[in-house]
C-alpha cells in the first residue's frame, strides 16, 4: 500500500519525513496561537481606546446599530482570540469572526481601496470588480509614483 492511497500527501522531501512524523501534531496548535495573537493585538488597540471610541468609528463608517456592533467586534478580537489561542470555543468564534471580518472587508475596507492612495483607488476597483488580479498588478505599476516605465 503506498502513501497516497492512505491519504496521506506525498512528501516533496521524502529525507525529512521523520521532521514531519515529530512535528505533524503541532500544526493546528501553532496555526490557533498564530492566529489568535493577531487577532488579541488588533483587540489590545480596541482595550487601549475603549468601547465608545469604537462604536463611534462604526457609525462613522455606516455600520448601524454602532454600540452592539462594538461589543461584538470587542468580544470578538479580545475574548474570542483568547479562546482561540486556548482552544476553547473555537468553532463558534471562528465563525463570528470569520463574519466579522468579511463585513469589515466588504463594507469598510473595499470602499477605502484597501488602504491605497486616492489616486489609485479607481484602479483597485475597477481591477478587482471587472479585470482581475494582472490587471491589478499592471494598473498599481502604471500608476506608481517609484517605478519610471
Amino acid at each position: 500500500m503506498s502513501t497516497m492511497d492512505r491519504g496521506e500527501p506525498k512528501l516533496i522531501f521524502p529525507g525529512l519525513a521523520g521532521f514531519y512524523a515529530a512535528v505533524s501534531d503541532l500544526w493546528y496548535p501553532m496555526i490557533r496561537i498564530t492566529v489568535g495573537a493577531i487577532l488579541l493585538v488588533h483587540g489590545w488597540g480596541k482595550i487601549k481606546t475603549g468601547i465608545t471610541a469604537l462604536a463611534a468609528y462604526l457609525g462613522r463608517a455606516g455600520l448601524v446599530p454602532p454600540v452592539p456592533l462594538a461589543y461584538v467586534v470587542y468580544i470578538n478580537e479580545t475574548i474570542g482570540a483568547v479562546c482561540i489561542i486556548l482552544g476553547l470555543f473555537t468553532r463558534f468564534f471562528a465563525a463570528s469572526i470569520a463574519i466579522e471580518l468579511a463585513v469589515a472587508l466588504w463594507l469598510v475596507h473595499y470602499a477605502k481601496g484597501f488602504g491605497a492612495p486616492a489616486r489609485w483607488r479607481p484602479v483597485f476597483a475597477r481591477s478587482c470588480y471587472r479585470q482581475g488580479p494582472v490587471k491589478l498588478i499592471r494598473g498599481a505599476i502604471a500608476n506608481s509614483p517609484v517605478l519610471l516605465n
